[in-house]
């Protein structure tokens, strides 16, 4: 019988694109971006560091909940665009057919 609990899955390790000798390791950092004339400062934001340059990527999906946030257009409401008043005909104002027999 094989032991399963003996396995243990290692960390993620990825190969530093600027350096190529380092390794990009998942560490919170503090990410600074512009919003107009203000320094946004963002505290534990995800990123891949390198352990040798210290070359950063930030991970996408924060980065892309973040410019979300950041929107101008956040927390504003969306604009709702009028819809044709539907106009159902009353019954007592249907007209019949006539009858061509006299």
């Amino acid at each position: 019988m094989k032991d399963t609990q003996s396995k243990r899955t290692s960390p993620v390790e990825l190969p530093c694109n600027e350096c190529t000798a380092g390794i990009m390791h998942s560490r919170p950092v503090t990410y600074f971006t512009w919003l107009g004339e203000e320094l946004i400062m963002v505290p534990n934001f995800p990123a891949w560091v390198c352990d040798l340059c210290g070359k950063r990527e930030y991970d996408e999906r924060a980065v892309s909940m973040l410019s979300m946030l950041l929107n101008p257009e956040a927390g504003k409401p969306t604009r709702r665009i009028p819809r044709p008043r539907r106009v159902e005909p009353r019954k007592g104002n249907i007209p019949r057919p006539r009858s061509t027999d006299r």
